[in-house]
């Protein structure tokens, strides 16, 4: 085992780390086989939830609006972290959108991983499910899916059953690996675009839908990189035209 891991769950907004956002992360300190720490916030994605992520979560808006920004969150993360090899259930997952907000913000986050997820595919190939609440009922670990903290203990809880059950025969399944996600710095959005997307929407009278923090639409342009704001502008202007 690792002299030291951080196993790390995050919930988020939706599948992509290009277009979705961290909305909680929750992690815990390993060294020497025991918890040391623990790590948990919510962070303000400067959007809305959509219903699927709130049903299931168990999140609401409410519960973002005073978090604070990845960009006050992210150095917090990675000092407790450290230069730890990381783990998680689909680690790659957490892992992209971790890098992808720690690039974006300046930071270098190169990390190696455990992923339980390969672990239990090499292991247990006859179990038709292994999603972590599948293998958390398999073993009997008792715990509260899709909230980051309770994945997170979860996942470490699941890799001491496999490792207890599976290491000997199979310890290259143990080892970690490099953890590759490629990743450019994007710029932030700029003022022109900013003026531009105010325009668009007074023009279509869509200010309203995307500036009030009530409405199921609204989006905080000023935490948008410039690819962001691209997409934006050209996804309004394909469903509603352009300025005249």
């Amino acid at each position: 085992m690792q002299a030291q891991l951080t196993v790390v769950d995050l919930e988020t907004t939706g599948l992509d780390p290009k277009k979705d956002k961290i909305v909680e992360i929750g992690a815990i300190r390993i060294a020497g086989g025991e918890i040391t720490g623990t790590y948990e916030t919510f962070v303000n994605p400067g959007r809305r939830l959509t219903e699927q992520v709130k049903e299931l979560t168990g999140i609401r808006d409410e519960d973002l609006e005073a978090a604070p920004p990845i960009e006050e969150v992210m150095g917090d993360f990675l000092r407790f972290a450290g230069e730890s090899c990381l783990m998680g259930h689909r680690v790659l997952f957490d892992y992209s959108f971790l890098k992808r907000a720690a690039v974006n913000l300046g930071y270098s986050f190169e990390r190696e991983g455990i992923d339980t997820l390969k672990i239990a595919r090499a292991c247990l190939t006859d179990l038709p499910s292994k999603s972590l609440p599948a293998l958390c009922e398999h073993f009997g670990i008792d715990y509260r899916p899709h909230r980051a903290l309770e994945d997170a203990r979860a996942a470490y809880a699941l890799y001491q059953k496999l490792r207890e059950r599976f290491f000997e025969g199979n310890e290259a399944c143990f080892q970690p690996n490099k953890l590759l996600y490629q990743v450019k710095k994007e710029s932030p959005v700029t003022k022109k675009q900013l003026e531009s997307i105010d325009r668009i929407l007074a023009f279509h009278g869509l200010t309203q839908s995307y500036q009030d923090k009530t409405s199921e639409n609204y989006l905080d342009f000023t935490k948008m990189t410039r690819n962001e704001a691209s997409r934006f502008i050209d996804t309004i202007i394909l469903h509603h035209g352009r300025c005249l």
